[in-house]
């Protein structure tokens, strides 16, 4: 854990604009602005790129990879530049909620990959690189998104241990529970060996 320097109502507040930013449905609102339709009623129903991509349209499923990241990125960045590292984490762990159970959608969001991966390429850009090259190490190894997105979270605090962000550990333990807990039908398939591999 960072040093608790920001107020607790300072924290509050960066903890809500974190959230409300965290929750705008990015994959939601490009899918109807591009008519693609009704992300809901698309694949799994999921509002993240990797659903998008089932509309067929890479380019909508780049600029909601790219927006989700950001989520996490900017809330972190921000609350940084002003408040500090305590503010950041916040900012950033509620970015994540707040796209995995978003207001707008009756708290029934993402799954959180890309939103994780933004955040942590921001609060520590050796430990968010180590994870996405485990995501595209294990992507390209098994072909299976959901397979990635766990060993990327799974290794989030070996990375942050042995890459000099100590700080980070507590928040990298929720985020990766958190990661587990929005994957687990995912692991229920990948079980049973009926996890659909990308682009399927």
């Amino acid at each position: 854990m960072p040093i608790i320097e920001t107020g607790a109502v300072a924290l509050l507040i960066w903890a809500a604009l974190g959230y409300l930013f965290g929750s705008i449905p990015f994959g939601v609102l490009i899918s109807n602005a591009m008519g693609l339709g009704n992300l809901r009623e698309i694949g799994s129903g999921n509002i993240g790129a990797t659903n998008v991509m089932r509309t067929g349209s890479k380019p909508a499923a780049l600029a909601t990879l790219v927006l989700d990241g950001a989520k996490g990125a900017v809330a972190a960045l921000i609350a940084r530049a002003v408040a500090g590292e305590d503010a950041a984490q916040i900012a950033g762990l509620m970015a994540l909620i707040g796209h995995c159970y978003p207001i707008w959608l009756k708290f029934n969001g993402g799954k959180g990959v890309a939103t994780f991966l933004g955040l942590l390429l921001t609060l520590s850009l050796p430990v968010g690189a180590a994870c996405c090259a485990t995501w595209l190490a294990f992507a390209a190894l098994k072909r299976i998104s959901s397979l990635a997105a766990l060993a990327a979270a799974g290794t989030s605090t070996f990375w942050m241990t042995v890459l000099g962000y100590p700080e980070g550990f507590v928040m990298g333990v929720t985020l990766t529970v958190l990661i587990f807990w929005r994957h687990r039908t995912n692991i229920t398939r990948l079980r049973a060996g009926t996890e659909p591999k990308i682009g399927k």
